[in-house]
């Protein structure tokens, strides 16, 4: 049978035809598909062809029957390419010859008679096989033999290659380190989802992770600190610590065995040596590489960024160099990561070496003396055939003259570099950062804060529209950044990593166009079953419902249930009990009369659980006399939405308000009875998040003249844990039209506080009126 596909695929045309029966649950899809009629089946009498001299298509086989004589207990015969073998009933392998691959590409035409894969080069067979074992049953991924596994295989043509050339994965091993078996474990799944670069973060204030022989003291000394904070960084005022010592390096010995695990699978490992700040391990084992080489500098013990960073002494630059010459002895990668992040200039607005060496190079100021010290570390690298890589403020002062840039704060820095013409990797932090939170901060684990859930991730366009088309040829990818502070353990950046690396190696791959987050997440409910036989603590989201509440009528509350997988169906309770199938089945939104719980499920697993008040207020207009900070509540509809904040861990329901007192006034629509009236405020006060020192609430019916005011002061434990503060005003008879709310500011931080004499803020939200 002659596939749709085949006569149109090397003409470069592409009509998608999908087989009635079949499933085509592809990650990342493929640049060119089109589905057949039939299907392949291996049998013990399938043979593996291929052309025993050509080691990659060897490599290929070989990687094809290991995974079907684990799984399936199925050991395929390896023979020779011939022209006899090549047409029978196996799975050939051979040279593609029309140039339609490329460096990564890869042919893959199923037949109901012959499977044939092609390629040009070693990581496209590579590839190929990661895509037919995803045509195969799930349980092909098992690590276990699977009783009868039936391995049939789908009909389809496939030409495929990537969208970029750089597809990246990060990891932080410095605020806590993973073994090598883990390491390894994350390349695999790298390799399944056709990621190729490995950005292995490894020193930083909180732990040097490399061995470098001419400097033992730099894992002696840097691989170790002493104890770890306790919760958030804002969590506890004081900050609490574990007491308990964290240390781990890797030697040069067991890099080597990565970075050759790494090679077998495609995978290009950029290491990266943080300068000149992120330094303070460095300068616990070598003082006299800061400002203060008399100082006991310690390994960071907390987060955040540090003011001791490397001053660009000669003795720095040598030791820097150093380093650098045993790191490209290590990777053989292109290019070396140097960081040039976060650097505070107090460190060298304090040192008169550093203020001479600005006027002598006749710097502009301590932005120049960065950029000399990142030109310096660029000259250096280069003389040695390697190419440096940094965070985008490596744009300040000047960019280095062959430097790539990863941007990272928002995409400005991705646009001016590509201007520039210099290569680019797009990494905002809005849209690539997997320390966030990908489902409600109320139940999830512990993370930095932001949100960013999966979907939000799998819509970026890695490609600024800013750019014409001449600079857009300088983005060369695309790449996710896994930071550990919160994250201890392998189980914990599996949780945070996964799925959500599964949608960024679906959009770096795929051709630039319109994406389908109801076709992408209906092939990653069938991916996901790959990954529990991999044994991966991947995160749930996927199946969570979400609610979002609508205003209708008086005393109403419309509330909105939503999920991603839209296979599954919802069902919910409105009576406190646990929902199940025989609850009431979701159909149009749900209308409130009275404050209530809603607890919800759905038939994939996901849960909800989320109590909506109906007061007074709910709904109503209300009006700033001053403006909360920017962003906060721009549409001014926060304090009356019906939705309580719950926890400092989230701060998308709270209303902020920066150095500035509170005036607003909410109109409730007519003169009602008002007996009570409540909102609440977060305590945060190591982020310089104050509770207003007093609350004056106040009623009035015609708006001007406000009455049975009630005043009261915010009386709380400056020390503790992070909180939520009530302020509560009781009417036993009244009747209001108007409610207002005035709150003062705390001024500034007290001087006991680490940012003493600092502004402060605060933050609110519902206004409840009973």
């Amino acid at each position: 049978m002659k596939l749709f596909f085949s006569s149109l695929l090397f003409l470069g045309l592409f009509f998608p035809s999908f087989a009635q029966d079949a499933e085509y649950n592809l990650i990342p899809f493929p640049a060119k598909f089109a589905g057949g009629e039939g299907s392949f089946t291996i049998e013990s009498s399938t043979q593996l062809v291929y052309n025993i001299r050509d080691i990659k298509q060897k490599a290929a086989a070989v990687l094809l029957s290991d995974y079907l004589e684990t799984a399936a207990s199925v050991t395929l015969k390896q023979v020779p390419w011939t022209t006899t073998s090549a047409k029978g009933k196996n799975i050939v392998f051979q040279t593609h010859t029309q140039k339609k691959c490329g460096p990564e590409g890869y042919v893959l035409r199923v037949f109901p008679d012959r499977i044939m894969i092609e390629a040009e080069s070693a990581a496209g067979y590579f590839y190929a096989v990661q895509t037919f074992l995803q045509l195969l049953p799930t349980e092909i991924f098992s690590t276990k033999e699977v009783a009868d596994l039936k391995l049939q295989v789908p009909s389809c043509d496939i030409l495929d290659q990537p969208r970029f050339s750089y597809r990246g994965l990060h990891l932080d091993v410095s605020r806590h380190f993973m073994p090598v078996a883990f390491i390894k474990k994350y390349l695999d799944l790298m390799a399944l989802h056709k990621l190729n670069t490995f950005h292995w973060h490894l020193t930083d204030d909180q732990g040097w992770r490399i061995e470098i022989k001419k400097y033992p003291n730099l894992t002696k000394i840097g691989s170790k600190r002493k104890e770890t904070l306790i919760g958030h960084y804002f969590e506890n005022y004081p900050m609490q610590f574990d007491g308990q010592s964290h240390e781990g390096f890797y030697t040069q010995v067991e890099i080597r065995e990565i970075v050759k695990y790494a090679q077998a699978r495609y995978i290009t490992i950029i290491p990266e040596i943080e300068l000149p700040g992120h330094a303070l391990a460095a300068l616990a084992a070598y003082p006299h590489l800061g400002g203060e080489p008399d100082k006991k500098y310690e390994v960071g013990t907390k987060w955040g960024v540090f003011e001791d960073v490397f001053i660009p002494t000669e003795p720095t630059f040598k030791v820097l160099q150093d380093v650098l010459t045993e790191v490209m002895l290590l990777f053989p990668s292109k290019y070396i990561h140097i960081g040039g992040d976060e650097c505070p200039k107090e460190a060298w607005k304090n040192s008169e070496y550093c203020q001479n060496l600005i006027k002598r190079l006749n710097l502009k100021d301590e932005e120049g003396l960065q950029s000399y010290f990142i030109k310096r570390i660029e000259k250096f690298v280069n003389l040695k055939g390697r190419n440096i890589i940094g965070w985008d403020e490596i744009l300040e002062g000047g960019l280095a003259p062959k430097a790539t840039v990863m941007s990272w704060r928002g995409i400005q820095g991705g646009i001016e570099a590509a201007r520039q013409k210099h290569n680019v990797i797009m990494t905002p932090g809005e849209f690539m950062y997997l320390d966030h939170y990908q489902g409600d901060p109320n139940s999830e684990p512990l993370a930095i804060g932001g949100y960013l859930p999966l979907e939000k991730l799998y819509g970026y366009e890695p490609v600024p529209t800013e750019l014409s088309a001449d600079e857009e040829k300088y983005i060369l990818g695309a790449q996710a950044n896994v930071w550990t502070e919160y994250m201890s353990t392998p189980e914990k950046v599996e949780y945070m990593v996964f799925p959500r690396a599964v949608a960024l190696a679906d959009l770096t791959w795929t051709p630039k166009g319109p994406r389908n987050f109801e076709d992408f997440s209906y092939r990653l409910k069938s991916h996901l079953k790959r990954l529990d036989y991999l044994e991966v603590n991947y995160a749930k989201r996927l199946f969570d419902v979400t609610a979002e509440t609508q205003f209708t009528g008086e005393d109403e509350l419309r509330v909105r249930l939503d999920k991603m997988d839209s296979e599954s169906k919802i069902y919910y309770t409105i009576d406190g009990s646990v929902p199940s199938t025989a609850s009431i089945p979701y159909t149009v939104p749900i209308t409130l009369k009275k404050t209530t719980t809603i607890k919800a499920m759905t038939t994939s697993g996901g849960t909800l659980e989320q109590r909506f008040y109906i007061h007074k207020a709910k709904g109503k207009k209300y009006t700033y006399t001053t403006l909360p900070s920017e962003g906060s509540d721009g549409n001014a509809e926060k304090l009356t939405d019906g939705i309580v904040g719950r926890t400092p861990k989230s701060r998308k329901e709270w209303v902020r308000f920066n150095n500035t007192d509170l005036d607003v006034v909410v109109d409730l629509g007519e003169v009602k009875l008002v007996t009570k009236v409540s909102t609440n405020f977060l305590k945060i006060p190591l982020e310089k998040g104050f509770p207003p020192t007093s609350v004056e609430i106040a009623l009035s019916r015609d708006g001007k003249d406000f009455k049975e005011a009630v005043s009261q002061p915010i009386n709380y434990d400056l020390e503790g844990a992070w909180t939520i503060i009530p302020a509560v005003a009781g009417f036993r008879i009244a009747r209001a039209r108007y409610v207002r709310i005035r709150a003062k500011n705390a001024g500034v931080c007290p001087s006991s506080h680490p940012n003493a004499g600092a502004k402060t803020w605060f933050a609110l939200d519902e206004v409840v009126v009973e």
